[in-house]
Formats: C-alpha cells, structure tokens, sequence
C-alpha cells in the first residue's frame, strides 16, 4: 500500500511539473525570435533590456535583482540599455560608461531610484555627470569613458540587439538568442522570470 502511494505521489509530482511546463506557449507567453548570435557560447545567454527612465522596468529590477541571487550557473547575465529614441542614448552612454569603470553595479539603482523615487531630471549628458559626481563618482573618469570609442561601439551593439530582437518596449529579456519574453505577454514581472527559468531548461536540454 505505502509503495503504490508512493508511485502515485511521484506520478502526480511529474504530471504536475508537465503541466507546469505546458502552460508556456510559443507565441503566448514567449514568442520566438530571428536567432542572434550570442555571445557566451559555453553558458546561456539570458538579456535584459531596460531602460532607466522606463517605470516598468524601475518596478522590475528588485524583482530581478533576487532572481539574480538564485540564477543557474549555466547562466550568462547580460543587461542591455534599450535605445528607441535618441535622447535615451544618455542612459545608455550613462550605462555602459559605470560599467567599464567597474561602477554599474554600485549605481544602478540608485539611478532608477534618483528617476522614478526622487523625481530627479537626468535626461541630458550634463545633468546625469552632476548627479553621477555628487554620489561619488570621479567626474573626468567618467567623462572620459562616456564619450570613448568604446562606448560608441557598445551603443552602436546595444541599438543593432533591440532591432534584431525586433524589442517593441521594455522591461523585456531575451534567452540564448532565440526567445523573447515581454511583460505583456507574462502578465506579470514574476511570471516573467518563471517563463525565461522554463526557457534556460529548454534551452540546456537541447545542448545535450
């Protein structure tokens, strides 16, 4: 007796976890997209694209932020600033430029919290250095690094990667090139995570 309650418990146990994974639908939840090459060919690409001034995405990203906490090893976390408009390359520049200082860590929340918490105004180069300097980042590095060629290259990458991915707004992730997960199409930021988390088992399954 004890034995075939305990088939019928691990029958219910993977039928449920079947279901789990049937309620994500190509083209419902996640929509598959022109695949792009990545560039973490031993790990799965997982991309975030954001945007700092999006409330979207300032709502998202401590919900990201625990999930990076968790995230599987065979994961390669790649944030990539959205550009649609041509004043959103401040924030972009603004990004990438933190990030070859080794400082985008350290400052990106506390961006988004100066934007959509304090209502700060950091829409032009000028106003995002003063603000950037008065927390403590060293003014003519960053200068430097905002308007180098390595940025120009990065914001050029970044611009290519939203069209490739035919990214229509944001917050949106992309998983190894080939599927792209919005929060319209998840319902919700938490279901988001749920789908790209099915999407990196469906993807480390077709490596092997």
């Amino acid at each position: 007796m004890l034995k075939k309650l305990a088939y019928f418990s691990l029958f219910l146990f993977l039928s449920m976890g079947c279901a789990q994974a049937e309620e994500y639908k190509e083209g419902v939840e996640y929509f598959r997209v022109a695949d792009q090459a990545t560039e973490s060919a031993d790990k799965i690409e997982v991309l975030e694209f954001f945007w700092y001034g999006c409330p979207h995405c300032y709502k998202f990203d401590p919900i990201l932020e625990k999930w990076l906490e968790t995230k599987p090893a065979n994961v390669e976390f790649v944030r990539v600033p959205a550009v649609f408009r041509p004043e959103w390359k401040v924030h972009a520049r603004a990004y990438y430029a933190l990030q070859a200082m080794g400082l985008d860590e350290k400052y990106h929340a506390v961006i988004f919290d100066a934007m959509h918490k304090d209502k700060a105004d950091l829409y032009s180069e000028s106003a995002m250095v003063d603000f950037l300097v008065s927390k403590g980042v060293n003014e003519a590095d960053f200068k430097a690094a905002y308007s180098s060629f390595s940025i120009d290259g990065l914001l050029r990458k970044a611009i290519k990667k939203v069209k490739g991915y035919a990214i229509k707004g944001v917050p949106a992730m992309v998983v190894n090139g080939k599927y792209l997960v919005s929060g319209t199409s998840a319902g919700s930021y938490e279901n988001m995570l749920r789908i790209v988390d099915h999407l990196i088992k469906k993807e480390a399954a077709a490596k092997k």
